[in-house]
């Protein structure tokens, strides 16, 4: 089994199945704190600082709860051109000095494998919150999750699912990473839809091929969504060299309630990692699917809260002391 304990959270691939097994049983056990049902200060005194230097809502703030919730502090560094690194501060200098004010960082950087060299300068765990279009390793274990708990009621597990990954495939780091922890499990059939020009990269789909699975690529939607989950992704504007670029393949993977009852089973689960574009030139998850039981999206936005705060409990070890931690909610909430 890993040892989480002080370690780095940097990539998908440093965690096998067991490993991955423990994050997700971590993340339900995180669910009273998140819905309000109980509080917990066992990280009372802890600091996080999240330093994100790529714009991020979702990302940023639910890191930021997530610590909250288990009693930490947080402090945060928005934007390079508010930082150190705008004055040209290595990334390395950055991490010997943020880290000794620190006991855990959350860290998004624009460019590709930057978190880990930040983390080779840090004297506390550092979690990836996004490099570029390289990975995206919390968006995948939370989308793990949900995807295990969608299912849980259908009485499927994540072994034999039949998944549609669609849309900007080739920019899209959170695709690419949960490509790479679906290659832990068994007998899967992955359907990748996208333009032959943003297809998922090599390297990726090698990934899912080696582990058994079926990969099936296609750029046509019909005929291809009759599926247990469909993960779409936005065209990721910022990755191509400009919006008119981007703009060429913006609305061509659209899904709406008329292209779902058409194509898709009635259990089929729909996902995205968030913000959706629903500006009508791309329109990808229309707002008519919004009274959706299948719609799982915001359910997926809010176990990222869960999951981080399983990451930072593991990394920090304090997984097991939590019920010595607890108080009532004192506070109105419908949670």
């Amino acid at each position: 089994m890993m040892k989480f304990e002080g370690s780095h959270i940097l990539s998908v691939s440093q965690f096998d199945r067991d490993a991955i097994s423990r994050i997700l049983e971590v993340s339900s056990l995180m669910a009273p704190y998140a819905m309000r049902k109980k509080r917990c200060h066992v990280l009372d005194g802890a600091i996080l600082n999240n330093l994100f230097f790529e714009p991020s809502t979702r990302t940023r703030v639910s890191f930021g709860a997530a610590f909250n919730l288990l009693g930490g502090y947080v402090r945060e560094t928005v934007g390079q051109e508010n930082s150190s690194l705008s004055k040209g501060e290595s990334l390395f200098d950055t991490a010997r000095v943020i880290s000794g004010y620190s006991d855990v960082i959350a860290m998004r950087h624009p460019a590709m494998h930057s978190v880990e060299e930040f983390s080779t300068g840090s004297s506390v765990p550092v979690i990836n919150g996004g490099d570029g279009a390289n990975e995206h390793p919390t968006q995948a274990l939370l989308d793990l999750f949900t995807i295990q708990s969608e299912m849980a009621p259908h009485n499927k597990t994540l072994d034999g699912l039949n998944i549609v990954l669609m849309g900007d495939l080739k920019h899209g780091r959170t695709v690419h990473s949960l490509s790479k922890l679906l290659s832990l499990y068994n007998n899967m059939k992955v359907t990748m839809i996208s333009p032959d020009a943003l297809k998922m990269p090599d390297s990726v789909i090698s990934s899912l091929t080696n582990a058994g699975h079926e990969v099936v690529i296609t750029d046509k939607i019909e005929n291809n969504l009759s599926c247990d989950v469909i993960y779409q992704t936005r065209i990721q504007q910022e990755r191509f060299a400009s919006k008119d670029e981007a703009n060429l393949y913006r609305g061509h993977f659209s899904l709406n309630k008329e292209i779902y009852q058409q194509f898709c089973q009635k259990h089929t689960v729909i996902m995205h990692p968030l913000p959706r574009d629903s500006r009508p030139e791309a329109n990808e998850l229309d707002t008519d699917l919004n009274d959706l039981d299948n719609l799982a999206i915001f359910r997926q936005a809010q176990n990222g809260v869960l999951v981080r705060m399983a990451l930072f409990a593991l990394t920090l070890g304090v997984e097991n002391k939590m019920s010595r931690y607890e108080k009532p909610v004192t506070w109105y909430t419908n949670k």
